[in-house]
């Protein structure tokens, strides 16, 4: 706890317990992942009463809740990739990690199905092929000097195109890619799994070792920390020597190689490689960076944390779930939509407020000025 915090227990403590209760609600509001929990706990207990009331078309329980987790691998994956874009800064955000998924599915689903390559080659050929979609995106940023926005727009469109042309507008499927469903198939957690419900499998080989490896590139190398900077004050990261270029273009990057690796999440989920896997309906960019801001991503960048990311996936993806039960059809569909840009809306509005309590925070902390010179007594500038 450092100084500014203890001066606000401090000043917490001598309220009256009621301007104190608001004062911790204020002061907690700001910890992204308590908020995310709370929000999360709320939502099951509101789904909790209307199941009990009868007021949803199937049953809302423990399984039903970790079968939705299928959906949640690629979402947390994708928005991992949106928070090392956004973190750079300068405007950082990839619209085309959706096109990246379809396309680098296709190539994955012909290396795999028609060429006839090992599962393990082509698995690493599509999270390169994606990595390689990332790094364009990177180059036009952060070489060429491009918005982001209008980059990975271009990309995006690009990258689908592709996708549709190369596939001849079909799914790719095969004996060889059918056998891949059970990489998302739900398994029973060993020792505890008898008195849990069926987990999937891809919770556990694909988005747990990304997590890890993100969380150690963020919060244990010189490489994270570089991120962190030029995303805080791109001018002064180049005058302390960090070369901005290179390490913003490693993030689109990494969010290409991610995205890769989704795409063979998403031909073992669908059983075959599509080519709108991706981009169909809403796409999966606009879902990935509303769950990044959610987490606690600034869109100014240099501000964001692996668990605020994940705990606002999981949110997201149970919200949707509920919503389908509450409003089932394609009317729950269009409502899912509208939730999503409410909840974009509300998760903006909500860091903008952290962040000018955070300079106000700052602001206030007071400077202990030079003691005075005594009289009589000559400084430098006079003594020449």
């Amino acid at each position: 706890m450092n100084a500014i915090d203890t001066t606000a227990v401090i000043a917490i403590e001598s309220l009256r317990p009621k301007d104190r209760f608001k004062a911790w609600i204020a002061a907690n509001i700001g910890d992204r992942a308590t908020l995310l929990l709370g929000l999360i706990v709320l939502l099951l207990v509101v789904m909790a009463i209307f199941d009990a009331a009868g007021m949803t078309s199937g049953r809302f329980d423990s399984d039903y809740l970790a079968s939705t987790l299928i959906a949640y691998v690629p979402l947390a994956l994708l928005a991992l990739a949106e928070l090392v874009v956004i973190t750079s800064g300068k405007g950082g955000i990839d619209l085309s990690i959706g096109a990246m998924v379809s396309l680098s599915g296709i190539a994955f689903g012909m290396l795999y199905q028609q060429v006839g390559l090992p599962l393990g080659v082509a698995m690493t050929l599509g999270v390169l092929i994606g990595a390689l979609l990332g790094a364009v995106n990177g180059y036009l940023t952060a070489y060429l000097g491009f918005p982001a926005l209008i980059a990975t727009l271009a990309t995006f469109y690009a990258y689908r195109s592709l996708a549709l042309v190369i596939s001849n507008q079909k799914p790719i499927s095969g004996d060889a890619i059918r056998d891949l469903y059970g990489a998302a198939k739900s398994i029973e957690i060993p020792l505890i799994g008898g008195s849990l419900p069926l987990v999937p499998l891809g919770v556990f080989t694909f988005l747990l070792p990304v997590a890890v490896v993100a969380w150690f590139l963020l919060n244990r190398t010189t490489y994270g920390r570089r991120l962190y900077a030029i995303g805080t004050n791109d001018t002064a990261a180049q005058w302390a020597g960090i070369d901005t270029r290179r390490t913003r273009m490693l993030a689109y990057t990494f969010a290409g190689g991610v995205s890769g690796l989704v795409a063979v999440y998403t031909v073992a989920q669908f059983a075959s490689a599509r080519p709108d896997a991706g981009t169909s309906g809403a796409g999966m960019a606009l879902p990935a960076i509303t769950i990044a801001v959610l987490g606690g991503v600034a869109i100014t960048g240099g501000i964001g944390r692996l668990s605020g990311v994940l705990l606002a996936a999981l949110l997201i993806v149970w919200l949707n779930a509920a919503i389908l039960l509450v409003v089932p059809g394609n009317d729950g569909a269009q409502v899912q939509l509208l939730a999503l840009g409410v909840v974009l809306v509300g998760s903006a509005l909500l860091s903008r407020t952290q962040l000018r309590r955070t300079s106000k925070r700052v602001g206030t902390v007071a400077v202990k000025p030079p003691p005075a010179k005594p009289a009589g007594s000559a400084t430098n500038s006079d003594a020449a």
